[in-house]
This record gives structure tokens, C-alpha cells and sequence, in this order.
């Protein structure tokens, strides 16, 4: 269940084939149960009393880095992410609706190789959430509906980095001397809101929240290995304690129908990335410093627009695109989510073979353009009478994405 990251930071827009393949819209649009996650208001004004939508995506996401000084490149060798979602909504009666969504919004893999030129950032790191959301929906009339749900978070972070920037006396027989961070079962709770108002049969406006989560890891592994002999007592295997801010999001959609057969919308989705100031670790053995990460992200939009066409009673199609501003700001840039701002072009289909049932497809295609791109607080171990220094180069991400659902409506 491991992806990932997309978004200016660590955050993966791909909770359902329909939407991903309007270009990721689906705040203002009603016509399956991945309104559980867009926006809960909309189960009210769900055609079925049933709906029932489930999915997973491909992600094949790999970067390039290069110093133009010595011409030494670099490939990641990321694992494919796999994001899924499955959500449920059912009627209890004209006005009322309950539902429920299990959903993977954040996550990300990198794997550089071992050793490399950055490898006193990151050799590579694996960060997964998990979502499970129940939610309730309430029709105030036949405009208006409101929607709101509470929201349990269960993560893991694995990640693994040289404890120099090149080799030291720290190393172990020809060895770099490195630390694995390890955290399983780490817990927080959010919750998420929604409003949709139908003004007419033709437009649909909606808004929906969804509320920072912090991640606190506490008490968690930090091993350390190939450490000298005469260094193992300055580097024990420890415990620490951190937190990770998945952040605050708001979104504000409209879909407008021209016809019967097709559907265009826009949607605005404002991360409030400013709550990631840092990513700091406190050791519980006294004899390690204390690691201090700046991050220092801003607060960043995403314009996305998307078109659906009937083309038959049985075979939708879909076509859209976004813009992705980067959040991380110059100087801030790390190996393990070094993203630009982004383009995003999206397709999809969708497929009824019953009544009921319908097969949705969708490919995403990420152009992130190549950036120079630095970060200047290696803070060497804590101590304050060294100052922090830089470590940059040219990135570049190439990214894929394949994926494939189910929505059954009865």
C-alpha cells in the first residue's frame, strides 16, 4: 500500500477512478460513492439508495538527480505505489444518508541508491497512511445538503539515512555508518466537512474541509549501524519521539451540465502545507543529538478542470488537467519529496455492464518540469558550532499512473 509522493509535498490525489479521470475533480459531482471522500454532503444526492465504489491505482514514479558541477547523475529506483479506496453509501431515508470510506491521501516511497551523494539526507524512505471514515449526510431541502464524518488515521514511516556526508571515522570496516527510523501503528484523528448546493438541474456547487492530522510517533526504534567499535557507546540503538503534519485542505468545486450527455467542472483546492514547519527527532538517549529538519512549506492551490461525455448509455469518457503549485520553497528542497510545481493531464472511462455495475479506468500522466533545487540546513549532528550547509543539484520526475474501479449503484 506504499506511494508515491505527487503532490508539492508528500500528498496523493487519487481517491477515485471517476474523478482522477476529470483531472481529480469530484467536490461538486454526485454520481457514485466517491462523494465520501470529495465532499459528504453529495450522499444525499446520490441517484440510488446504494452505492458502492472501490479502486486502486498504479503509480510508476521515478526521479533523476545530477550536480552540474561534477557531472555525477543519479536514478531512484522507487517501488510501484499502490493508493486505494473503497466507500460505501447508503440512504436511511429522503433526507438522511450514512457511509463509509477507507482511503490512502498521503504516503511516499523513495529508494536512491545506497550510499549516493545525498545519502546524508536519505537513502530512501516509505511513509503510508491508511484513512477510515464514517459519515453522515443530511438533505436540509431539495438544494441544499450538508455532510461530516470523523476521521481515524493509522500510519507507518520507515526511513534510513548516512550519519555523514561522506565517509568518517564513524564507518565500520569500509562501511558507511547509517540510521533506520522505523514507526508502525502510529495513530491520530481528524474529521471532515462538506456543503452542496443544487440551484438548478444543470449546476452544483460544493465545498468541503478536511482537518490537519498530526502524526506523533512516540517511543519509536532508531537503530544505528556499521558504527566503529570505538564510537558504538555515542551511538546506541535508541528510541525517538516526532511528529509529521499531514495538513488542513479546503476545497471549493462547480459542475455545470450542458445537456443531457455532458459535464464540465472546476475545482480549487487550497493545502495548508504553512502547518509543516519542521521534522524534528528527539532521541531518548541523551548521547545523540537531537535531529532539527526546517521544512518551512507554504500554503499552496491547485486549479484542476475536467470534462465527461456520454458517449452511449454504456461508455463514458473523461479528459482534464491541473496545475499543482509546489509548496517547499527555495532552499528547502530534499531528496525525498523534491517536487516542483506540476502539470497534471488526465483521461478516463467508464464502462456499464449492467444496470448496476460499471468498470472506471483512468491514466494520469505528471509533468514536472526540471529544477535546480537545494536545501541549505544540514545541521552535521546537531552541534551548534558548525554551521549548516547545503546540498543541491538539478531533479527531475517522470510519473505515471494507471487506475482501475468498480462503482455499483442499487
Amino acid at each position: 500500500m506504499s506511494t508515491s509522493a505527487l503532490a508539492g509535498g508528500y500528498r496523493v490525489a487519487l481517491q477515485g477512478q471517476s474523478a482522477t479521470g476529470m483531472g481529480h475533480v469530484g467536490t461538486a459531482m454526485t454520481e457514485s460513492a466517491e462523494v465520501v471522500f470529495f465532499n459528504p454532503a453529495g450522499m444525499s444526492f446520490l441517484e440510488s439508495k446504494s452505492s458502492s465504489s472501490i479502486g486502486v491505482s498504479l503509480i510508476d514514479a521515478q526521479g533523476k538527480y545530477q550536480n552540474k558541477t561534477t557531472n555525477k547523475a543519479y536514478d531512484t529506483n522507487n517501488p510501484i505505489g499502490t493508493p486505494f479506496y473503497i466507500y460505501q453509501a447508503t440512504k436511511i431515508n429522503e433526507k438522511s444518508s450514512l457511509g463509509f470510506g477507507i482511503y490512502t491521501p498521503y504516503g511516499n516511497s523513495v529508494e536512491w541508491p545506497l550510499d549516493w551523494a545525498g545519502s546524508h539526507l536519505v537513502n530512501n524512505i516509505s511513509l503510508k497512511t491508511i484513512y477510515a471514515q464514517p459519515t453522515f449526510s443530511y438533505k436540509i431541502n431539495n438544494t441544499v445538503s450538508i455532510g461530516a464524518g470523523p476521521t481515524f488515521v493509522n500510519g507507518y514511516v520507515h526511513l534510513n539515512r548516512n550519519l555523514s556526508t561522506s565517509p568518517s571515522v564513524a564507518d565500520k570496516d569500509g562501511k558507511r555508518s547509517n540510521v533506520t527510523i522505523k514507526g508502525s501503528g502510529i495513530t491520530a484523528w481528524g474529521y471532515t466537512l462538506g456543503i452542496l448546493a443544487k440551484p438548478n438541474d444543470n449546476l452544483s456547487l460544493g465545498m468541503s474541509f478536511r482537518s490537519q492530522v498530526d502524526m506523533e510517533a512516540k517511543n519509536r526504534t532508531a537503530n544505528f549501524s556499521n558504527i566503529a567499535d570505538t564510537l558504538q557507546s555515542t551511538y546506541p540503538n535508541t528510541t525517538y519521539d516526532a511528529t509529521l503534519i499531514l495538513p488542513a485542505e479546503l476545497s471549493f468545486g462547480a459542475s455545470y451540465s450542458l445537456g443531457s450527455q455532458t459535464t464540465i467542472a472546476f475545482e480549487l483546492n487550497r493545502t495548508f502545507w504553512s502547518a509543516y514547519e519542521s521534522l524534528d527527532f528527539t532521541f531518548e538517549s541523551p548521547e545523540i543529538a537531537d535531529s532539527t529538519n526546517p521544512r518551512k512549506y507554504s500554503d499552496s492551490n491547485i486549479y484542476r478542470i475536467g470534462v465527461q461525455h456520454n458517449l452511449s448509455p454504456k461508455i463514458t469518457v473523461r479528459v482534464g488537467s491541473y496545475y499543482d503549485q509546489t509548496p517547499i520553497s527555495d532552499g528547502y528542497f530534499t531528496p525525498e519529496t523534491a517536487r516542483n510545481s506540476s502539470v497534471g493531464l488526465t483521461l478516463g472511462g467508464g464502462l456499464k455492464l449492467n444496470k448496476r455495475l460499471s468498470i472506471e479506468t483512468s491514466f494520469v500522466y505528471l509533468h514536472i518540469t526540471e529544477f535546480n533545487g537545494s536545501y541549505d540546513f544540514i545541521d552535521h549532528d546537531g552541534n551548534p558550532s558548525t554551521p549548516p550547509t547545503s546540498f543541491g543539484g538539478d531533479y527531475l520526475t517522470n510519473v505515471t499512473i494507471f487506475g482501475l474501479g468498480l462503482n455499483y449503484n442499487y
